[in-house]
């Protein structure tokens, strides 16, 4: 919602009044003021409006996830590096029901920006795999889904992963 720099300035100032109320031993505000800072600190690299989507999404609510998604602007100059990896990734999936065409450069850009976590980026090859699978495409999807399985340390994708190579074999 507030520009990066706006929560940096604000995080900033939180800190210094909170230990300017410290020194005035108003303990508890100071406290307050500190938490504030820290909360400000966090939202410079967890976008809330990303995480407002993501919550969209497990609702399977894909015009809900699109709506926040439409808030932010300009996400190359509002967010960090690895969200604008997950910005990409959750329009990935959203066009993935509709056009793969949109959804495979999203997919690309996401993987390229970089996600946070190991099965986030799983994930996003996968399901690039299977828009490769789709295009008729093998060899990218069969190479894709070799790194999603590598990316893929908790098995959670295993048996989709199975499914994606036994389709592929009819190919």
């Amino acid at each position: 919602m507030f520009p990066k720099i706006i929560k940096l300035i604000l995080a900033i100032a939180f800190l210094f009044y909170g230990g300017f109320q410290f020194y005035e031993n108003y303990i508890g505000n100071g406290i307050f003021l500190t938490i504030m800072s820290g909360m400000m600190v966090l939202l410079y690299f967890k976008n809330e409006i990303i995480f407002l989507a993501f919550l969209r999404l497990r609702k399977q609510d894909f015009k809900g996830t699109e709506r926040w998604l439409s808030k932010i602007k300009n996400p190359e100059s509002s967010l960090v590096g690895k969200q604008q990896g997950y910005f990409h990734y959750l329009h990935g999936i959203i066009h993935s029901q509709t056009n793969l065409t949109i959804a495979e450069k999203h997919f690309k850009k996401a993987i390229q920006l970089g996600l946070s976590m190991t099965h986030d980026l799983a994930m996003a090859k996968m399901s690039l795999a299977g828009i490769m699978m789709q295009k008729r495409r093998k060899r990218e999807a069969t190479a894709l889904l070799a790194e999603a399985k590598k990316l893929d340390k908790h098995g959670m994708l295993t048996d989709q992963v199975k499914m994606m190579q036994q389709q592929m074999k009819r190919i």
